[in-house]
């Protein structure tokens, strides 16, 4: 059975978070088209388990997040942690290269590219392009666009903001 096709929400009604609903078909059934964008929304959409040296945004927490069927997946079934550490910069600044944790667009970036890596490594997707721009003084723009050979490109965008944070 084909995945339930997940459409992401222009309106963001929460200012940090984005939405995705069901796409449903005129007759009321659920769309099961376009895996690859589903794919690559749950991918960056989900919580990946924090390495055990990366820096949790709450120091009171020992919470690593990540998903439970991760546990041994490559060993069981071959696959590969889903998800994005994209989650590890909400209460980070946004800083620039020289900061001693390095830019935060850089890292965006990183996690990004982290959390498709399997689609291109896979050849589910040929190549993907990520734009990532910070926009202003709380918020970072990403756009991932995910090619398959001739077909039609898969292109996501992201609003990552910051409240009340200015550098």
């Amino acid at each position: 059975m084909p995945d339930v096709r997940l459409v992401q929400r222009t309106d963001f009604p929460y200012r940090t978070e984005v939405s995705v609903d069901w796409l449903l078909l005129d007759d009321g059934t659920l769309d099961d088209t376009d895996a690859l964008a589903t794919a690559v929304i749950v991918a960056l959409g989900t919580d990946r388990l924090a390495d055990v040296q990366d820096e949790l945004p709450d120091p009171d927490s020992t919470d690593r997040r990540g998903w439970w069927g991760d546990l041994d997946a490559a060993e069981i079934w071959g696959g590969w942690p889903i998800g994005s550490r994209l989650w590890l910069l909400k209460r980070a600044k946004i800083t620039g290269a020289p900061a001693q944790v390095g830019s935060t667009l850089v890292r965006v970036e990183h996690y990004i590219r982290e959390a498709i890596a399997p689609y291109l490594n896979l050849r589910v997707a040929s190549s993907a392009n990520i734009q990532v721009a910070r926009v202003d003084t709380q918020r970072i723009d990403a756009l991932v666009t995910i090619y398959r050979g001739p077909l039609t490109a898969v292109e996501l965008r992201y609003q990552i903001l910051w409240e009340g944070i200015i550098e």
